[in-house]
């Protein structure tokens, strides 16, 4: 079961669940979260709970898309309760791109590898740990809370400061944490993780701050396992024109980790397991457009589609005016 969240001609929140091509209104619900919260006090799954409350009339989600009324899939009240982050060298071929960006690499001796390519190989190693047993820790990272987060349709924005404003067209994982501090994941979406990868590039330990940037998440949640394989296309479009595309890859079958491993090292730490917080955890990909030469420019339009995921996640790029921050002694 596919759902999104998205407001009527009115201003009202809806929930509504993809049923075949069209979507229908989910009764007596205003959020995901509340599907969620509903879920786990009854000790069910959101698609029990969705088919109790029922399903009411159309939606016409695609022209609410193009009105700008699409939510991202999940959100709060208070954006302080959500938590934006995600892995990196996750998926194959991602330390190829990511190295590529840090040295010009050739055929290199074990001592000369970038830390990128070890980080990589790690993973190749003790990624997907048998069932049981706990696998090695990947790259993480930080991205911001709910106040950094772009619905679908909505623009990124990037700071006058930037070097570069770069699509990564990525899976998040979706959770909520429980009352008494357990985590239940409530689906997975398509991802814009925008990065900086010229500050990157610049040296890998500001790679923190070249990810201190707004993400994009939506427009369908998939309810339940993330398939295995995962194709889709991410592009890059101009005046209504594409100036790049390519195809990405992801799921387990693309990947170096299993979700449960990058799931456990996110939320082993106490502080991701607070009550009623809310993650959005990218899981990483090895297809960037900045690897290809591409330098993006404002009004440019970001668009990653994947058929399981349904509606693509289109965004378009707007670069914000100067801010000259002043601290204040109190």
């Amino acid at each position: 079961m596919n759902l999104v969240q998205l407001t009527n001609a009115n201003g009202k929140r809806q929930v509504a669940a993809r049923v075949g091509e069209e979507f229908r209104h989910v009764k007596r619900t205003r959020s995901v979260l509340e599907l969620a919260h509903a879920a786990i006090d009854a000790k069910s799954s959101i698609s029990d709970i969705v088919d109790n409350r029922g399903l009411g009339k159309k939606i016409e989600v695609a022209a609410a898309y193009a009105e700008g009324r699409l939510l991202p899939p999940i959100d709060t009240h208070d954006p302080a309760h959500i938590h934006l982050t995600g892995t990196g060298l996750t998926h194959l071929g991602s330390a190829a791109t990511r190295d590529a960006m840090h040295r010009k690499a050739g055929d290199v001796q074990e001592e000369t590898l970038t830390d990128s390519m070890k980080m990589f190989r790690m993973g190749l190693e003790n990624g997907k740990p048998k069932k049981g047993e706990t696998g090695v820790q990947p790259e993480w990272f930080y991205k911001g809370n709910g106040s950094a987060l772009t619905g679908p349709g909505q623009p990124l924005l990037s700071p006058a400061f930037a070097d570069d404003a770069g699509e990564e067209p990525e899976i998040a994982g979706i959770y909520v944490i429980g009352p008494d501090g357990s985590p239940f994941r409530i689906g997975f979406a398509l991802a814009n993780e925008f990065s900086d990868h010229v500050m990157e590039r610049v040296n890998y330990l500001y790679l923190a701050h070249s990810k201190l940037r707004p993400c994009s998440v939506g427009p369908e949640l998939i309810l339940g396992d993330l398939p295995s394989d995962v194709q889709g296309m991410s592009r890059i479009l101009r005046k209504n024109k594409t100036i790049w595309e390519k195809p990405f890859l992801s799921g387990e079958d693309n990947m170096s980790h299993t979700i449960a491993n990058l799931e456990h090292h996110h939320l082993k730490y106490s502080v991701f397991r607070q009550p009623g917080d809310i993650h959005v955890h990218m899981f990483g990909t090895a297809t960037l457009s900045f690897a290809d030469g591409i330098r993006v420019e404002n009004g440019d339009v970001f668009e990653i589609e994947a058929p399981t995921f349904g509606l693509p996640l289109r965004n378009p790029l707007k670069i914000e005016k100067p801010v000259k921050v002043k601290v204040t002694t109190l």
